[in-house]
């Protein structure tokens, strides 16, 4: 018990809300989240209609029972709507038993690993703004996280068959793949707000061009089509009007770059700042004339390596950040110290609204609602032009016991050239965990867009990437080479 509550009397400690709704169980593996977890419980805590329970999983025993006191604050905070329990627990297995809702938010490795995956690669002239989902460090993170998915996926047959599974880990297609591949009936898909962040652009040119006010993003009509963090809008209005023609008068207005407030390019942009000025989007625009629906640092990454992150220059010519794994941990240390001040009660727990759907996707998947969101499923046509199974990221619609994909139509002739290399790559990717197959997962490492130093070159920062997270590598033969 924390010292705030211990601070309460019985006639003083205010009521716990009562559940007028649904009462459920979800299951959170990587319950000791000092990030994605605490926002989860602000929106549960902020929604009236369903309650329950929360077993949190983590291979940290002691940080699930950390984010137990600290959720369990939530169920006095001022605004709480529903009383949600957390319970920590030690095994996997106790975590999914009766589930109906399972949510995936890991680390695969420690941000030691992560360290190598970004930039290791350095060493040889490649950079990476974010190193999670593509890219060399993309590549790696997946050689860890995949087998882990593995075992997730198998538990969930196991354990909660009929449970919906909702993954926020990166890289998002192929955890989400693994999950099907291992259980092909389970009910899954991957969750992303880069396409949010393009809603709220467009909405800001809305107010800009028609001399409007507070548009809400949900106001932005969209259609995504690519895989996840190289998504692309193939239509986009407001109010009936096809945003495009204005989009397009909007790159050419800002195509050095749109800030807000006082953003600002400093000698700190390169190395702690997850903003940008949408240059790499805008001129993806100006290229091909459609939108690309990521965050800069995730695009730069899908796109041949000298086009926006040939060196540290061209970045700042871009305008955008290289996220480096120095300040991910002195952010954990930051985390962790609030964590400790949350747990304690020097801190108290707050409900603000985070924008995230996860709950709102729950609530639909309940029939409490309906929903059209973004998400990532395997291919069932959605995409014509991509392969069917590959996971794609489109439209879905979320209503009582289903998510039905939208059928988005075809990549665009302009932009398929660069999404089916990249859906190529990860299909082939995939393939080669499965059976941990050294030489394919290579050939995938080798043909990434990134990867632009000589052959040898590649085969040698493999190696040596490999040999940095071989801890979590086990799996793995490397007795063959590759």
């Amino acid at each position: 018990m924390n010292m705030a509550q211990n601070n309460m009397t019985g006639t003083d400690r205010p009521a716990l809300p009562a559940c007028a709704g649904r009462s459920i169980k979800i299951a959170y593996i990587g319950g000791g989240s000092r990030g994605w977890a605490w926002g989860l419980m602000s929106d549960l805590a902020a929604c009236t209609d369903i309650c329950g329970e929360v077993a949190l999983y983590d291979i940290d025993l002691q940080a699930a029972l950390d984010n137990e006191q600290i959720g369990n604050q939530f169920r006095t905070a001022p605004g709480a709507g529903s009383d949600w329990r957390y319970r920590a627990v030690e095994t996997l297995a106790e975590a999914l038993t009766g589930a109906d809702f399972v949510v995936i938010s890991i680390l695969p490795g420690t941000f030691d690993e992560m360290e190598s995956d970004v930039h290791t690669p350095e060493k040889y002239g490649i950079y990476q703004s974010v190193g999670d989902t593509s890219g060399p460090g993309g590549i790696l993170r997946a050689m860890r996280a995949l087998p882990m998915f593995e075992e997730i996926g198998l538990a969930v047959r196991d354990h909660c068959p009929r449970a919906f599974v909702i993954n926020y880990t990166n890289p998002m297609t192929l955890c989400v793949k693994t999950l099907y591949r291992v259980f092909p009936q389970i009910r899954a898909f991957g969750c992303c707000h880069e396409v949010f962040g393009t809603q709220k652009l467009l909405a800001r040119m809305v107010e800009e061009t028609f001399s409007a006010s507070d548009i809400d993003r949900h106001e932005i009509r969209v259609n995504p089509v690519g895989v996840n963090h190289f998504t692309w809008l193939t239509q986009a209005s407001w109010q009936g009007k096809d945003l495009f023609p204005y989009y397009r008068d909007f790159c050419l207005k800002y195509r050095e770059g749109y800030r807000t407030g006082d953003q600002k390019v400093d000698s700190n942009w390169m190395n702690d700042s997850f903003s940008s000025t949408e240059k790499v989007k805008i001129d993806l625009f100006l290229r091909y004339g459609y939108i690309a629906a990521a965050g800069d640092r995730h695009l730069a990454e899908f796109c041949p390596g000298k086009w926006y992150l040939e060196s540290p220059e061209r970045v700042r010519q871009m305008q955008f950040g290289l996220t480096s794994v120095s300040w991910r941990k002195e952010d954990l240390k930051k985390r962790l110290a609030r964590s400790r001040r949350l747990r304690n009660g020097e801190e108290s727990v707050k409900i603000n609204g985070t924008g995230e759907e996860g709950v709102s996707q729950i609530r639909a998947l309940l029939g409490l609602c309906e929903l059209v969101t973004n998400v990532n499923l395997p291919n069932q046509g959605q995409i014509p032009n991509l392969p069917l199974g590959a996971v794609v990221e489109t439209n879905a619609v979320f209503c009582s016991g289903s998510v039905t994909p939208v059928m988005a139509g075809p990549v665009p002739r302009e932009i398929y050239p660069l999404i089916a290399r990249i859906c190529g790559e990860q299909e082939l990717l995939s393939e080669g965990i499965a059976q941990r197959d050294l030489r394919m997962i290579f050939a995938a490492f080798a043909n990434d867009p990134l990867v632009t130093c000589s052959p040898g070159d590649a085969r040698r920062l493999f190696q040596e990437m490999c040999e940095h997270t071989r801890e979590y590598l086990s799996m793995y033969d490397f007795s063959g080479g590759f």
